[in-house]
């Protein structure tokens, strides 16, 4: 007789049922469904005020459902604050990258793999774990192009180095969940390159959750897309299937999209949270 699994084993990396938030009259995510696997590699797209930043701050706990649940591994986090979400294991970049531009490049990153720790305040004093972080840092810094810039301020970066410092932030906590919220956005060619380069060699365990708006990117990296628009899913499915359905062209219609290029996320009157400004990590 064959042992049933663990339930650890078989939950999902994430799990969203029915997950809705509503600003005064606008429903910014209306009763979204998603269950992703250990290591899965998602994209969710949509037009501007589609809620697709909205639904990243739910993830992540800097915004609370009004309806629905939020699972992490099998475990219910939609009432857990954004410390907790961040040691259990969910890290996320930003649009605008978080960079605390008067420490140093290497700072933000130790600082950044501390919070995802559970040693407290007392765990800076002792030497062997704080040589542990930075180790780990610089290897991260090494991981997206910046070893040779780890003492520098933060603030020397160009536009391109904060958002690959963001990512490298973001990682510095080995998270078994991780939101990326437009990180090619701004990037020279050079710099996508690099960015799909270090996307490709994320763990294998390690489950992502991309929002963007070059379809090259989503394409290249994305094994399975959610389409939302107005807030509701219009798709989920394969990569290819979802951005090639017709509901998705119609979406999409009179908001200037061409193929190749969708339209990212925006602030607008309609949507004025879906642009995200907290810097939480």
């Amino acid at each position: 007789m064959t042992a049933a699994p663990h339930p650890a084993a078989t939950a999902a990396a994430l799990e969203l049922a029915g997950v809705t938030r509503v600003f005064g009259s606008l429903t910014a995510v209306d009763e979204v469904s998603l269950r992703l696997p250990a290591g899965a590699r998602h994209a969710v797209i949509g037009p501007n005020g589609a809620g697709k930043t909205t639904l990243l701050n739910l993830i992540a706990g800097t915004d609370r459902p009004d309806r629905g649940s939020i699972l992490l591994g099998g475990a219910d986090v939609t009432r857990t604050s954004t410390v907790r979400r961040s040691r259990a294991g969910i890290a996320r970049s930003f649009q605008q990258p978080a960079v605390m531009g008067e420490l140093t490049v290497l700072d933000n990153v130790v600082l950044a793999g501390w919070a995802h720790g559970p040693a407290g305040r007392a765990a800076w004093r002792r030497p062997a774990l704080l040589r542990a972080r930075t180790a780990a840092a610089l290897t991260g810094l090494e991981t997206v192009g910046l070893a040779g810039a780890a003492h520098w301020p933060a603030a020397r970066l160009s536009h391109g180095q904060r958002r690959l410092l963001d990512l490298a932030a973001a990682l510095a906590g080995e998270p078994r969940l991780l939101l990326l919220d437009e990180p090619a956005a701004g990037l020279t060619d050079g710099d996508v390159g690099r960015l799909l380069g270090i996307l490709d060699g994320l763990p294998e365990t390690m489950a992502v959750v991309l929002v963007e708006h070059h379809v090259e990117v989503v394409a290249h990296f994305a094994r399975t897309v959610t389409v939302l628009a107005a807030g509701r899913v219009l798709v989920t499915g394969p990569t290819g299937e979802a951005l090639a359905h017709p509901a998705v062209r119609d979406a999409y219609q009179g908001t200037g999209a061409v193929a190749g290029s969708v339209p990212g996320e925006g602030a607008s009157a309609a949507a004025p949270t879906d642009t995200d400004t907290d810097t939480g990590r």
